[in-house]
């Protein structure tokens, strides 16, 4: 797909995963912290989600679980500032580098993805909890 500059780019939410929830397709929207380039989490984005974070700088996501918009650290505070926006070559996944503070994980962790997992399938945690999230989100 080759853009002019007048064009307006837009991933291809057509492609995405049906939400009952919303009646929406959404599209996986993949957090990475800007400067380390580690993977702190994994959304969905739907074309409100995309709009709003293009236009505020700030990660909105989708939350399938409430059925909504949901702006990152709009309870516990741990926002993601979105320094770049890359779409991959079939236009059906979203990757944002995002300057994060705080957890990006609800359980409290810098990343959601905390946990390893052996060839014989034993799990360790690999990191410290930076908040509890009871005192985050009640």
């Amino acid at each position: 797909m080759t853009q002019t500059p007048s064009e307006t780019f837009q991933p291809n939410f057509d492609a995405g995963t049906y939400c009952e929830a919303s009646g929406d397709r959404l599209l996986p929207a993949i957090a990475q912290d800007a400067e380390s380039g580690r993977v702190l989490m994994l959304a969905w984005m739907n074309e409100e989600a995309w709009r709003e974070t293009l236009q505020t700088g700030r990660a909105v996501y989708f939350s399938r679980s409430r059925g909504k918009l949901w702006r990152k650290g709009e309870t516990s505070g741990h926002q993601q500032i979105v320094r770049t926006v890359q779409v991959d070559c079939d236009a059906d996944t979203i990757l944002l580098h995002v300057e994060q503070t705080g957890a990006a994980c609800h359980e409290g962790y810098a990343s959601c993805f905390f946990r390893d997992v052996d060839s014989g399938g034993q799990v360790s945690v690999r990191e410290t909890r930076l908040v509890d999230p009871a005192d985050v989100y009640g």
